[in-house]
């Protein structure tokens, strides 16, 4: 497919161009700028709920629960679970297909595991192209998922409208996201198989490092779930929906999406200097030549190189 046939089918709900545009998001393919001109006026209406946390918390199971609850309210529903490591793995694992099963046969669901191989920025720059095809292509709410490791809870707060952090007893990863700075991107903690030992200690724990920490306009609701038989789901979906309607009612929403993609467009243009410079400072270049015989300090050089990539 070209572009522009990808761009259609996308617009049109066809699940092989949908595939495809991510494969190209994913790939940092060259045609993304054509792709994303040709997405980009068509989004606005999804959703987006970012899900993140340790492995083994049971984020996949929370968001087949979800999904579930999404598909009962009548809502189409994409899932995006992300491998923010694919650097060393080559790609996003299909384990959280296989968990999925219970929706494979669904056309109003989308699951794709996504690797972010292709971008520089990694994430950051791929998940928010990757959500905006799936918010064109119709579906009312994306579920962006990804594994925790520290920054990726960052990136996918930015590229999500409600975050929700999953932590689990026994972990200790309440205190680990004391110290991430964790507490400061999470709108909803989800604290997952509640029916443990030590389940009531992570949500006290955490209300307490909550209230510790300065006055926020949403306080985050620290709720309980056993999303293995579906525990607190109901009162999770609502609580993400309460969450939803006050992002709008207040003007947070829109100041928001505002915010990430102003980031984004920082993200993309650092991105597009680093190639070119890693360019002019290739083998054999004068500036290179200079630094090495200390001819000219780094200082001066960046200068030089700034005044050869934007003349005038």
């Amino acid at each position: 497919m070209d572009v522009e046939h990808v761009v259609t089918g996308v617009l049109a709900r066809e699940p092989r161009a949908i595939a495809r545009a991510i494969s190209l998001v994913e790939d940092g393919d060259e045609r993304l700028p054509a792709l994303s001109a040709g997405v980009f006026p068509h989004t606005g209406a999804a959703a987006t709920v970012g899900l993140t946390g340790a492995p083994g918390v049971g984020k996949s199971t929370i968001a087949t629960a979800l999904v579930r609850a999404a598909r009962a309210a009548g809502r189409r529903v994409a899932v995006l679970a992300i491998d923010p490591t694919s650097p060393y793995t080559g790609g996003a694992l299909l384990g959280d297909r296989v968990r999925m099963q219970e929706h494979a046969t669904d056309p109003d669901v989308f699951i794709r595991s996504m690797a972010t191989r292709g971008h520089l920025g990694g994430m950051a720059l791929a998940a928010p192209e990757a959500v905006r095809i799936l918010d064109a292509a119709g579906f009312d709410l994306v579920i962006v998922e990804t594994v925790g490791v520290g920054q990726a809870e960052i990136d996918v707060a930015a590229a999500t409208d409600s975050t929700l952090v999953v932590l689990a007893p026994g972990l200790g990863d309440a205190i680990q996201m004391a110290k991430a700075g964790i507490l400061e991107v999470a709108d909803l903690f989800v604290v997952n198989k509640a029916d443990r030992d030590g389940a009531a200690d992570v949500q006290r724990e955490l209300r307490q490092m909550l209230h510790l920490g300065a006055a926020r306009p949403w306080d985050p609701p620290v709720l309980a779930t056993t999303a293995s038989d579906g525990g607190g789901i109901d009162e999770l979906w609502a609580e993400i929906g309460r969450h939803q309607g006050w992002l709008a009612s207040s003007g947070t929403l829109a100041a928001d999406r505002e915010r990430a993609v102003v980031h984004e467009v920082r993200a993309l243009a650092a991105e597009r200097l680093a190639a070119s410079v890693e360019a002019a400072l290739a083998d054999g270049d004068d500036v290179r030549a200079r630094l090495r015989d200390r001819a000219v300090d780094p200082y001066a050089a960046v200068d030089e190189l700034i005044r050869r990539l934007a003349p005038g």
